[in-house]
């Protein structure tokens, strides 16, 4: 095999499921910070109790639970990484629109006759694009690392899928015959990718909070 080429597509496909995962994960934060904070009490105390109920379960094991339920694989893992990655994310969000809602402006809408909706389409959500970004480009790196995690614990893709995880578990056994290559460079191809993309998602949070 050409460890190389394998470690590419590996990677390709750890990035994939990064982006797909991370992206679903930002939008379930966003929806559901936005009704934490719109919908009233009642919504706010249900959506805040399934925040901190997520975040009080260890995250590696609800992952590979939820993995393990959907079947493992593809969908399984980019299902596991969405439904474990959003809490974080959901809770800045709800904070962020709570400061909002409280602006003069939304009240004033509000006694001019604007529905929830439209504020929440006119004015809430435009101010929460940037919230929204930073959480999915600081999200992506995390779902690229659990990804490989659970792939390498047996819980994620399956052993016919040129994954990074796949990669380093098989090199395992190789180590003792001091092929130690075989998990060093796919190791350090993975850590290079998640700190890169760590560090793009931190300048970006610092630019944002110059810009306001």
């Amino acid at each position: 095999r050409d460890m190389l080429v394998r470690t590419l597509k590996g990677m390709s496909l750890s990035i994939f499921i990064g982006i797909v995962s991370a992206a679903i994960s930002a939008v379930i934060a966003l929806v559901l910070g936005i009704a934490s904070a719109v919908l009233g009490k009642k919504a706010d105390s249900i959506i805040t109790w399934l925040i901190d109920l997520i975040m009080g379960i260890p995250h590696m094991l609800l992952l590979i639970l939820i993995s393990y339920v959907c079947g493992k694989g593809f969908t399984g893992a980019a299902a596991g990484i969405a439904l474990t990655h959003w809490p974080s994310l959901a809770r800045v969000i709800r904070a962020e629109a709570l400061q909002i809602r409280e602006s003069q402006y939304v009240k004033i809408s509000a006694r001019l006759g604007m529905s929830r909706l439209q504020i929440i389409r006119k004015h809430i959500a435009p101010q929460l694009l940037s919230q929204f970004m930073t959480g999915l480009i600081l999200t992506f790196p995390h779902a690229v690392l659990h990804e490989a995690s659970i792939t390498f614990l047996g819980f994620g893709l399956p052993p016919e899928e040129p994954s990074v995880g796949m990669i380093l578990s098989e090199s395992m056994r190789y180590l003792i015959t001091g092929k130690w290559w075989l998990a060093l460079f796919p190791g350090l191809a993975l850590t290079g990718t998640v700190l890169l993309f760590e560090s793009m998602g931190r300048q970006w949070s610092r630019k944002r909070r110059i810009w306001r």
